[in-house]
């Protein structure tokens, strides 16, 4: 292959929502400080061991994204273009040469690195690949949370067998890593050259799509302007694939909350069955009661959270839908009206079927929200309910016990004033000794005095209905 070229898009999120116009998520920064280590421990160009000193994210190498917010651009190379990264003798006896772009798209960070023979007229077979080291361009080592597009280009004579090719080399840009063998997802034409689309997973993770890798291979076999075509798609094509990229992520993250959805509804779903016991006991147990309501609340907020997500990522999913399509439509016009079969079978079918799937898990779940709410509200209201009753139940005690106690020392005083000497019944040997007979009057009023007063302090149905 002539005029051959290996280029990266990898697309790392920078912030979310939730955070303020200068925060952004803890691992930011690790897109450019894994570039930053290939080019101090393998792909050595000079520019890419410097690369902190030629952005804008940093001061004197200290990350500091508060700076990007003064850049006009989506450029965050300080010099508003394109790095050139120097270049790199091989055992081949060629060097190449590296060139990155480095973006702020919105929320992500974004990178086009491209390696080159510093001659494009430089025959590059499948062995030669390896001088390129494209191991150290794979998911493992970028580790770009959105995921990241390969995409190789180059140049052969027309009796080429182009498609036995871009096989030999979508297994040779995978080799001897942890990614499984290239499945070829699409074959067609791309700015008048072939286009071959790969998919290669990772076998521990193979549902994420930050470990995935997508492989375009665009072989010329007929002189076509394709790098030309290209590079004035460029933008066009960095964008597509964002949005294809961010698609994924959007939709992964939603399946997960979906999941966590549905685990907490079952939880309070049995929360529901443990208040119906409870409430079909007589006299429920206060502190069950209690117990419960300090368990569901929580949960509770965390469902509605859970439903928020989702339809967050309903608004995020259908805006980087309508950013693909827009991106489609001028890389067809660029491209004389022509477009991968495979671009437009991801936004009719895909795209479509993943924005409705998350609307039916928010409509699926959205009824949880106010069922769970109002066990809240029910669960709060039993509470509070039996606490009024059993406050009550002890004020009335206390009125009992005060009236009772009160009277009974009226008596014994009275009676103690009236019995100077001992009382002596008829046929008891012994007199009984004025202390004992004002405890006993005493014991014996309080008794009829508690009774009267548990009598009139009765909640007055009970005491009708005693008359």
């Amino acid at each position: 292959m002539k005029n051959f070229s290996l280029s990266l898009y990898a697309f790392h999120l920078r912030h979310t929502l939730t955070h303020l116009p200068d925060e952004v998520v803890a691992d930011a920064h690790f897109l450019w400080d894994n570039l930053v280590k290939l080019g101090e421990n393998t792909l050595t160009f000079p520019g890419l061991k410097d690369l902190r000193s030629k952005l804008v994210s940093y001061n004197h190498g200290v990350y500091t994204p508060q700076q990007e917010t003064a850049i006009k651009t989506e450029w965050l190379s300080i010099s508003g273009k394109d790095l050139d990264l120097g270049s790199l003798p091989t055992p081949a006896g060629f060097n190449i040469n590296a060139n990155l772009q480095p973006f702020l798209l919105n929320d992500t960070y974004a990178i086009d690195l491209t390696l080159s023979p510093e001659l494009p007229n430089t025959e590059i077979d499948i062995p030669q690949l390896q001088h390129f080291q494209p191991q150290y361009l794979l998911p493992a080592n970028i580790q770009a949370s959105l995921g990241q597009t390969l995409s190789i280009y180059g140049e052969v004579e027309p009796s080429e067998d182009c498609e036995t090719l871009a096989q030999k080399i979508a297994i040779a840009l995978v080799a001897g890593t942890n990614l499984n063998s290239p499945i070829l997802i699409h074959k067609g034409e791309l700015f008048e050259s072939l286009l071959f689309e790969y998919q290669a997973l990772d076998t521990s993770a193979p549902d994420n799509p930050a470990k995935q890798c997508q492989i375009l291979i665009v072989i010329n076999n007929n002189q076509s302007p394709t790098a030309q075509l290209a590079t004035t798609a460029h933008e066009w094509l960095l964008k597509l694939l964002w949005s294809y990229h961010k698609i994924l992520y959007i939709y992964q993250l939603a399946r997960q909350r979906y999941g966590e959805g549905r685990k907490i509804y079952g939880y309070l779903e049995n929360k529901i069955q443990e208040f119906n016991s409870l409430i079909t006991v007589n006299q429920p147990k206060l502190s069950a009661l209690k117990s419960l309501i300090s368990q569901v609340p929580q949960t509770s907020l965390d469902y509605t959270r859970c439903c928020q997500d989702l339809e967050t990522h309903h608004t995020a999913i259908t805006t980087n839908i309508t950013n693909y399509k827009t991106c489609l439509d001028n890389i067809t016009a660029i491209n004389n009206g022509n477009i991968p079969q495979t671009w437009e079978n991801f936004f009719n079918k895909e795209c479509q079927k993943w924005q409705q799937q998350i609307q039916t898990d928010i409509n699926y779940l959205a009824p949880g929200k106010e069922i769970f709410g109002q066990l809240v509200d029910t669960i709060r209201g039993v509470v509070e309910t039996q606490q009024a009753e059993s406050d009550r139940s002890l004020e009335r005690t206390i009125q009992v016990l005060g009236i009772a106690f009160g009277g009974g020392a009226i008596v014994s005083g009275v009676v103690t004033q009236h019995i100077d000497k001992p009382f002596a019944p008829i046929n008891f040997k012994y007199p009984v000794h004025p202390l004992v007979s004002s405890l006993f009057w005493s014991v014996l009023a309080t008794i009829i005095f508690g009774m009267l007063a548990w009598w009139i302090t009765q909640p007055k149905p009970k005491r009708n209905k005693q008359k």
